[in-house]
C-alpha cells in the first residue's frame, strides 16, 4: 500500500528515492484514525524538510496524504511518511527541491519480548534528522544479529552510549530515576512523550560504569512503544522493573490525536 501526494504511486515515481536515497521520514502507528504524538510527527517532518531540502512543507497537506492512505484500514496500522524530491539525483543534488510526500502502510506489530543487544561503535550522520540513509545502521544491526544478539546499541568513539539502531534507549537507576543518554541522538517522538507523561527523568553521559550500575533498561520508538532490554553485552537487567511497567502504562495513556473528525471518516 503506497500513495504519492495522495494518489496511487507507480514504479517510475520511486526511481529517485530508490537510486539517490535522499530524503527524510517519520513512522507513526495509526489506531482507528488517530495517532499518539501526531503533532510531534508533523513538526518533525516540517523541521527536517527545512534542514534537508531548504523548503517548507505544509503539515495539513501531509495530514491529508496520510488520511487518504489509511482511510480503508480498521484497527491499527503503521504508516511511514517519506519526503523526497524526484528532481534531485547524484549528478545534480543542488537543484531546487520540490518535496513530495510518500505514504506507505503495513500492519502494526507488537512490542515483542525483551531485547539482547550488542554495543558497537557508530555515529549517525546528521543524528538530529530522521533521514533515509540507513545503510550504516542496518549494517551494524546485521552484524549484531549474526553475532547472536537481537539488535545493536551504538556507542561513540568515546565509549558513551547514544541510541539503538532505530530506537532510543533509556535506563532506570537504583533510585528509580529514568536516565537518558546525554549524546547526539535522534529525539524520538515516543521518548519525548514519555518525558512529558511520567515521573523523574534526567540525562547523563552513559559510560560503561554507569550502565553497569543500572537496574533496568528499555528501548522506545513508535512501533514498539516501550520494550524491555534484557542485556547489553554481558550486562543483565531485570525485565519486570516497575518503572518500566509504569512507563509502558503512561505511554498507553497518552491521548490519541485524530487525523480527521469522526464525522469525516
Amino acid at each position: 500500500m503506497a500513495t504519492l501526494n495522495g494518489s496511487p504511486v507507480g514504479i517510475a515515481d520511486l526511481q529517485a528515492l530508490a537510486l539517490t536515497n535522499y530524503g527524510h521520514f517519520t513512522t507513526m502507528v495509526v489506531e482507528d484514525g488517530a495517532v499518539r504524538g501526531l503533532a510531534l510527527h508533523l513538526d518533525r517532518l516540517v523541521g527536517d524538510c527545512r534542514t534537508v531540502f531548504g523548503a517548507e512543507l505544509d503539515p495539513d497537506w501531509v495530514r491529508e496524504c496520510v488520511r487518504r492512505e489509511v482511510r480503508g484500514f480498521a484497527g491499527r496500522c503503521t504508516a511511514r511518511v517519506t519526503v523526497f524530491s524526484p528532481g534531485l539525483d547524484l549528478a545534480a543534488p543542488e537543484r531546487e527541491a520540490s518535496p513530495c510526500v510518500l505514504v506507505t502502510t503495513r500492519p502494526a506489530g507488537g512490542a515483542g519480548g525483551p531485547l539482547r543487544v550488542q554495543r558497537l561503535t557508530y555515529h549517525r550522520d546528521a543524528p538530529a534528522v530522521k533521514h533515509v540513509a540507513l545503510f550504516g545502521q542496518l549494517r551494524l544491526r546485521r552484524a549484531a544479529r549474526l553475532a547472536g544478539f537481537d539488535d545493536v546499541l551504538f556507542t561513540g568513539a568515546d565509549g558513551l552510549v547514544s541510541e539503538g539502531c532505530t530506537w532510543n534507549v533509556g535506563f532506570v537507576d537504583a533510585a528509580g530515576t529514568v536516565v537518558w543518554p546525554e549524546a547526539d541522538v535522534l529525539q524520538g517522538v515516543t521518548m519525548r512523550l514519555l518525558r512529558s507523561a511520567h515521573g523523574r527523568h534526567v540525562t547523563a553521559p552513559v559510560t560503561d560504569r554507569l550502565l553497569r550500575s543500572m537496574r533496568a533498561a528499555f528501548a522506545t520508538n513508535t512501533a514498539i512503544g516501550v520494550r524491555s532490554v534484557a542485556s547489553v553485552d554481558d550486562v543483565v537487567f531485570r525485565t519486570d522493573d516497575p518503572v518500566v511497567t509504569a512507563l509502558r502504562e503512561a505511554y498507553a495513556g497518552v491521548p490519541l490525536e485524530r487525523l480527521w473528525a469522526v464525522s469525516d471518516k
